[in-house]
């Protein structure tokens, strides 16, 4: 069973950058992303330039017309040290300004972005919601409230919580362009096409609804209308970095993975912590290889479908694979054509688990790809490769000595492969957890028929079934667990 069916490349999602109100991206994934993807997973996302003032949270919330402290100078500071990243004292500057003005709802609300940067999401919650009760008709503060609850990954609240923002000031993008992105989180391409196009039709210059309807537009194939509107976005701002990353995103869509590129080292120049060009980057280096690339068009193929439609492809898979092999079995006449493309078949599913995490080994090599790769990337590379050098040196030994048991060690070895890729691939908390009980269970089941074969013990057969039975239900819960979204 082929691996595609949750992990899917980044969409813009995964974690709301929230200093500034501007795109932000998403493994994974992209797929992404990650990304959820990313990209073929969940990881901190940067918005484009900050000197785009139409899409900046400070100017959002100094101008806001329901806003009674903009000239209150701890405010303005907090909201300066908020736009310099500088959380921690963005913080301190806020709770000293509530001794003084308990019920400020605004204060309340910054601070709230300020503690779900620092990942303190239980406080962060907690300060929104203070803000919305102290101020249940100010828009910023549901807006507030909606992105934490995004950033917990509490999709459906987050979504309430936007659509109320939106019942108070309709005449906001920077509303739409959340909603936008929430409902792209949920695949759903058309809503939030309609969200971003809402939020065009206010500010036709909105560089965070541009980018999200060209992302939208993507998804949904339209690639030359994504393509012109991305193209007018550079024209007005060639110096957004997000706009750059979307633009790469798109290119890599329609298998331009050398534009691609240089799209995501421009984003990358321009703001070198924006993962989803550093993720985009590495997909377009990896697409070098005819091998990858092939991969990768099946992948963004299958990102685009809705959940239900990546299962319905993957199970119709396996069921014709289970028909072919038993006509193959039964019809010598037939077993010629049917046996390549049972075995065509295997090899594609095996690709699809370990194409990432293999090639980002070979990026270990590239002078660029090297620094592209996130510390999880290397990880799990490590381990892949770490597996396929097992099975190297059990290949060589089995070839010089000619005894089995080095050739079930390096079938051992290459099926492990699988369980591995899939645990990293894993979201991080009891997913994660989950498919490393599971990996660690599979290596003892497996060693212990490896050691069984060699000392010729009778249970080798039942620990060699339980190790092959094992690895074919990994695949299935691997698939299922990829694709969910940890609340935090």
């Amino acid at each position: 069973m082929d691996s595609c069916c949750s992990s899917g490349l980044p969409v813009p999602i995964s974690r709301v950058r929230v200093h500034y109100v501007a795109f932000s991206d998403g493994n994974s994934y992209a797929g992404c992303s990650g990304g959820r993807h990313a990209a073929l997973g969940a990881c901190r996302h940067r918005g484009p330039d900050p000197s785009d003032r139409s899409n900046n949270l400070e100017e959002s919330a100094l101008s806001n017309q329901e806003n009674p402290n903009s000239m209150n100078q701890s405010y303005e500071r907090a909201l300066l040290l908020h736009q310099q990243r500088r959380y921690g004292d963005a913080e301190q500057e806020l709770k000293q300004l509530l001794t003084t003005e308990p019920h400020n709802a605004h204060a309340h609300a910054m601070l709230s972005l300020c503690l779900s940067e620092r990942n303190e999401y239980a406080q962060a919650t907690a300060e929104a919601d203070a803000a919305v009760g102290l101020a249940p008709d100010l828009s910023f503060a549901h807006y507030v409230r909606a992105i934490v609850l995004a950033n917990r990954n509490r999709t459906e609240e987050a979504g309430a919580a936007i659509s109320e923002a939106l019942r108070l000031d309709s005449f906001n993008p920077a509303y739409y362009a959340l909603q936008a992105r929430l409902r792209m989180s949920q695949r759903r391409w058309p809503d939030a096409l309609e969200a971003a196009e809402n939020g065009l039709s206010i500010d036709a210059d909105n560089t965070d609804c541009g980018n999200l309807r060209a992302m939208a537009l993507v998804q949904l194939g339209r690639r030359e209308e994504a393509g012109a509107a991305l193209g007018q976005s550079l024209a007005r701002d060639p110096h957004n970095a997000g706009t750059h990353a979307n633009q790469g995103w798109a290119l890599l869509h329609q298998g331009q993975h050398q534009k691609a590129l240089e799209h995501f080292r421009e984003a990358l120049r321009l703001d070198p912590e924006l993962d989803w060009a550093r993720s985009g980057m590495v997909e377009a280096l990896k697409a070098r290889h005819l091998v990858y690339r092939l991969m990768l068009k099946y992948v963004l193929w299958m990102s685009r479908l809705s959940q239900g439609v990546q299962w319905g492809i993957i199970i119709g898979l396996y069921v014709a694979f289970q028909l072919l092999t038993q006509v193959a079995k039964t019809s010598p006449r037939l077993a010629p054509i049917l046996w390549p493309v049972v075995i065509a078949y295997v090899v594609f599913v095996y690709l699809t688990w370990i194409a990432s995490p293999l090639f980002n080994l070979l990026l270990r090599v590239n002078r660029f790809g090297r620094y592209a790769l996130s510390r999880q990337q290397r990880i799990t590379s490590n381990w892949i490769g770490g597996s396929f050098l097992g099975a190297g040196i059990s290949a060589i030994a089995w070839r010089i000595s000619g005894r089995a048991e080095f050739l079930v060690a390096t079938l051992f070895f290459l099926l492990m492969v699988l369980p591995i890729a899939g645990m990293f691939r894993a979201p991080i908390g009891w997913p994660r957890r989950v498919m490393t009980l599971y990996t660690i269970v599979l290596a003892c089941t497996g060693g212990g028929a490896l050691a069984a074969f060699a000392m010729e013990v009778e249970q080798f057969h039942i620990l060699a079934n339980a190790f092959l039975i094992g690895i074919f239900i990994q695949s299935w819960v691997a698939n299922a667990v990829t694709g969910m979204r940890v609340k935090r």
